[in-house]
């Protein structure tokens, strides 16, 4: 009798002592009522018979959700999608009061799929799946922060993490998609070659431009003046050297004509 009696005094002062951790507040409740401001980080004891200490997080927490939502064609899409919330450390008391330690199934959920179902009914089910996901995340977080922040929760965040559309939609998107590529592929190649013929119509127009003022350069006069300094230069050199010319460019050696 002693042993049981010694237990139970042992069993009695071990679930007497309460520790918040950091990321974490309490509230003490004594006779069914809560009592007093959030407890965080911290240690103390309490007798367990008169006294308890409901504890809740206040660092950010995922929570994970599976539903069906409709789509604008009224279909059913099914999804898994991440909410990232944390609770307003000042609020906490009113939240326990009002709902209890189980908001997520009692306060979140509810919100969050009365959100979705609304957001996701104005969207094609394609969009789900494609560029406006990022649009639908914003406008599921912003409707339900009308409803929960006044209550405590804050959103940070809402996650499609994965959308299953039903087979023949998503293998309809697939060849869109693979098509819209295709063609952005084949714009790339046409521009390429656009570029290169642009180039090569601008080289070609360079030589043009330029045999076209050189030719307009080479007057007679010019090309008798140039024939004379060559004529000059070769006399100059010590070398043995035979000059043939067609008798009428004038050729000038030592200043002699």
């Amino acid at each position: 009798m002693k042993k049981l009696l010694v237990f139970v005094l042992v069993a009695a002062t071990m679930s007497s002592c309460l520790v918040v951790r950091q990321g974490e507040v309490a509230m003490k409740r004594r006779g069914g009522k809560l009592i007093g401001e959030p407890i965080t980080e911290q240690a103390r004891m309490f007798n367990p018979f008169t006294t308890l200490y409901l504890k809740v997080p206040v660092r950010n927490i995922n929570y994970e959700v599976k539903l069906e939502i409709p789509s604008k064609e009224g279909l059913n899409i099914r999804s898994e999608v991440s909410i990232l919330y944390r609770l307003d450390v000042d609020k906490v008391p009113a939240l326990l009061r009002q709902v209890g330690t189980n908001f997520e199934e009692d306060l979140i959920s509810p919100v969050f799929r009365s959100a979705m179902a609304d957001v996701s009914s104005r969207h094609m089910a394609k969009d789900m799946h494609t560029g406006e996901r990022g649009e639908i995340e914003q406008e599921v977080r912003e409707r339900m922060m009308i409803e929960l922040k006044p209550r405590g929760v804050v959103i940070e965040s809402v996650l499609l993490k994965r959308i299953i559309l039903p087979p023949t939609l998503a293998a309809a998107i697939e060849a869109k998609l693979s098509a819209e590529q295709d063609a952005e592929r084949m714009r790339f190649v046409i521009d390429q070659q656009r570029l290169e013929a642009d180039r090569q119509r601008i080289e070609a127009e360079g030589v043009r431009d330029a045999q076209k003022i050189l030719s307009e350069g080479l007057t007679p006069e010019v090309l008798r003046y140039e024939a004379i300094e060559a004529f000059k230069q070769l006399s100059r050199s010590p070398n043995a050297k035979v000059i043939i010319t067609n008798g009428e460019t004038p050729l000038m050696i030592d200043g002699a004509r």
